[in-house]
């Protein structure tokens, strides 16, 4: 059933693109994917009509479900239907609110899926945020997914734009492979969209958020983003405000567009803890790379009590195939670097952390690993106190969300906050 649906889906979206002709921004790269999508709808939809991916959906169904406006119908025969003729109803009859632009996450679980979504939605902007080693297990290297993920950039008319963090050498080397124009951006002196003098607003618990100076062209301006902590959304900033530029908005537009940014839940988000604590909650998915800037952050920030403590509760890195010791060892040992008080680990992969974290000279005493994260959340809670701070990461499968809630203050607004909350996730027992 699944490949008619995506059959079906694949005709009524592509109809609809030719219909309505809207331009197409298509996001890739091994993370912050998501937030550089909400980065770039937020600096857009101040000057333009647009629509992003509805919820996650940046696969083979997802992204056409999201040039329809529609969500999944799931197991439904009849929702699909539903689905089905909504699309017909949007190629039979004009309708004058449709996007101007489409800012769309592709994802790639396999190689050719970024192939099947360009061709689908070919991009007038292609947007890539950097590579690692994520879904290994089916690339099988590096160098596949580097080669799966430029397709983004390659299939570009010369009219096109190729958006490119300057600080990732792999992803700069793709201007090589694309006709269209090139920006790039990131913290390189020599970026084109360049961040610079970042900083943390507040020490400790107070922390509230993070402010950097953007520049361009010789303009300079300053940027806020409450909330959140982290390079990933800076550099989700810079993504958004260089698709700004090619769509002829200046710097104070970004600037003042930058303050509708909506971070995704569960990527360094900050929530008030129990006991007056506070909570980086960075659950959303997790593989090396993004773990240790997440650990970097977490060593950065100033405690002004001697007896704060920092927390870093790691759960298992799904999808690494066989670099999996080795990806967990790395961040076995870049926790151990960043000066944590406690690392607790969740899952049973999540033991070469603990072994690599050992070996790199941290206490045992200080490493603890549990086998669910409901037990490593209620370890915790017997251990902090008023003044710590907690980072939370791990894979998708590992659900470490249900950490956070075990230990924020307010859990019966889990739903507001947290990823994974719906009713479908709830029903999940793993």
């Amino acid at each position: 059933m699944k490949k008619i649906v995506q059959k079906i889906l694949y005709v009524l979206a592509r109809s609809i693109l030719k219909k309505y002709k809207p331009e197409v921004i298509g996001i890739t790269g091994s993370m912050g994917k998501t937030s550089t999508k909400e980065a770039i709808f937020a600096v857009l939809s101040s000057k333009f009509r647009v629509r992003q991916n509805l919820k996650n959906y940046n696969n083979e169904l997802g992204v056409p479900l999201s040039i329809l406006g529609a969500e999944s119908g799931r197991k439904s025969i009849l929702r699909w239907l539903g689905i089905f003729f909504h699309g017909i109803k949007l190629i039979l009859f004009r309708d004058a609110e449709y996007p101007q632009i489409l800012v769309l996450e592709m994802g790639a679980d396999h190689p050719g899926d970024i192939k099947y979504l360009t061709e689908l939605a070919p991009c007038k902007v292609g947007v890539v945020t950097g590579i690692g080693p994520a879904h290994l297990e089916f690339f099988e290297s590096i160098e596949k997914i580097i080669k799966e993920k430029r397709v983004v950039v390659s299939h570009l008319r010369p009219e096109g734009f190729a958006v490119l963090n300057r600080d990732d050498e792999k992803v700069f080397e793709m201007r090589e492979k694309t006709r269209g124009k090139v920006l790039t951006y990131g913290f390189n002196a020599e970026a084109e969209v360049r961040a610079g003098e970042e900083g943390m607003i507040g020490d400790g618990v107070e922390i509230s958020g993070m402010n950097f100076k953007l520049s361009y062209a010789g303009a300079v301006v300053p940027i806020f983003l409450p909330g959140v902590l982290g390079r990933q959304h800076i550099y989700a900033a810079l993504a958004g405000a260089a698709v700004g530029i090619t769509y002829g908005m200046n710097l104070v537009e970004v600037a003042e567009s930058l303050k509708r940014y909506i971070a995704p839940k569960g990527r360094m988000n900050l929530i008030p803890g129990i006991k007056r604590t506070l909570i980086i909650d960075d659950t959303y998915n997790a593989s090396p790379i993004p773990v240790e800037a997440a650990l970097g952050v977490l060593q950065s920030i100033k405690l002004p009590a001697e007896d704060d403590k920092k927390f870093a509760v790691l759960g298992d890195m799904l999808e690494l195939g066989s670099f999996s010791e080795e990806g967990h060892k790395q961040v076995g040992r870049a926790a151990a670097a960043s000066g944590v008080d406690f690392l607790v680990t969740v899952g049973e992969r999540s033991r070469d952390i603990v072994r690599a974290a050992k070996e790199a000279g941290m206490s045992e005493d200080k490493i603890s690993n549990f086998p669910t994260p409901e037990e490593a959340g209620i370890f915790v809670q017997g251990k902090m106190k008023q003044g710590d701070i907690v980072l939370i990461k791990g894979s998708q499968g590992m659900r470490m969300e249900k950490v956070v809630k075990e230990l924020m203050a307010e859990p019966l607004r889990a739903y507001e906050f947290l990823v994974r909350q719906d009713a479908s996730w709830a029903r999940k027992r793993e």
